[in-house]
């Protein structure tokens, strides 16, 4: 294996050798993807939202015991125990918290007096200006083509805007999986690119052989975006479920929703209380059905009967639209190695400038 390098702001900032980060996939960013991408010199990044707070201490230790290199959780902001999760990362030594939704500015200052890097995802040119002045570390960009709760301006559009826009590391998130996608990132002025469904794609994922192969077998066209989930745009792989929800009338959703909710809620310990005002708190100023609004606040249920139990009839597989090229399962070290490679030869093969 070479270790082919490129330093950015990203790599000065958290440390690690390559400007690749594994996004905090919820049921799929467990302590052995973190850990293997870790070890690869990506910055892994374990997902938190599944998780009691129990759950999360041991998996943080885990991923500690199976590698020395950075790795980050990701948290949810408007998590009702957010303050006790922040607490854990700060006694357990974590480099990174990531965030799906914006921390607030005061969770932001508590972390980085704790000398933890904070770095929010955001969609939007407004989002990256209002955490950055908060004084978030970095932030990761996430165009229209990433899997999961996506917006609908594609990555160049949105990436260039972002970059302009603050003055901190900018990682670009949404249809890279490859050397020259990094390349390009780092042309638009990013230090470094974050992938979901490439490292979700690998030999070091837990997710089902089952699951990884419908991934594996889709093409572009198989991936859609859809409302009907919770409400909010998801990208993912069409399958039966999601077709079974785009058809299905108010009563029969609602009903469903109320059935995964009794299991997420079983899983998790949460009361229906604290169910509801989650799947509120999602409803970003949209308005959403009861059944939309249990289902937001359930999605890691549907998630999980796909990527843990294996059972893609009933459950979700958010995507990014690189699954439709990708077509096999490197470990972290080699995909993370192929990358780097490839960087360095599409950087070379450039057209030198005219002097």
């Amino acid at each position: 294996m070479t270790d082919v390098r490129i330093e950015t702001p990203l790599t000065k900032l958290v440390g690690v050798r390559h400007p690749l980060v594994q996004t905090g996939m919820g049921w799929v960013a467990g302590p052995r993807l973190v850990s293997a991408a870790a070890n690869a010199g990506a910055l892994g990044i374990l997902a938190s939202a599944t998780m009691t707070v129990g759950q999360l201490r041991a998996a943080v230790r885990e991923v500690a015991s199976r590698t020395d290199a950075p790795f980050g959780v990701n948290l949810r902001a408007d998590a009702a125990d957010a303050g006790e999760r922040v607490r854990l990362l700060v006694e357990e030594g974590v480099r990174v918290a990531s965030f799906a939704l914006a921390p607030s500015r005061e969770l932001i200052a508590r972390l980085k007096d704790a000398g933890v890097v904070v770095i929010p995802s955001v969609g939007a040119r407004r989002h990256a200006e209002k955490v950055a002045a908060w004084g978030a570390d970095a932030v990761v960009v996430q165009g229209g083509e990433g899997g999961g709760h996506t917006g609908s301006v594609a990555t160049t559009v949105l990436l260039p805007q972002v970059v302009d826009a603050v003055d901190i590391p900018v990682i670009a998130a949404g249809g890279f999986f490859d050397g020259r996608g990094l390349v390009a990132a780092l042309a638009y002025g990013a230090a470094g690119v974050a992938m979901g469904t490439r490292f979700l794609l690998t030999s070091d994922s837990t997710v089902p052989q089952a699951v990884q192969d419908r991934y594996l077998a889709a093409a572009a066209k198989d991936i859609t975006v859809t409302t009907k989930v919770d409400g909010l745009p998801h990208r993912m792989l069409r399958s039966e479920l999601v077709e079974a929800l785009e058809r299905s009338g108010r009563a029969t959703a609602l009903l469903q929703a109320v059935r995964r909710a009794a299991s997420f809620r079983k899983l998790s310990g949460l009361s229906w209380a604290q169910m509801v005002r989650d799947g509120l708190a999602m409803k970003h100023g949209r308005e959403l059905s009861w059944s939309q609004v249990l289902l937001a606040a359930n999605t890691p249920m549907l998630l999980k009967a796909s990527m843990v139990d294996g059972r893609t009839d009933l459950g979700v597989m958010a995507s990014g639209q690189v699954a439709g090229v990708i077509e096999d399962l490197p470990s972290c070290a080699e995909l993370v190695d192929r990358i780097m490679t490839e960087a360095r030869a599409t950087l070379a093969a450039l057209p030198a400038p005219p002097t």
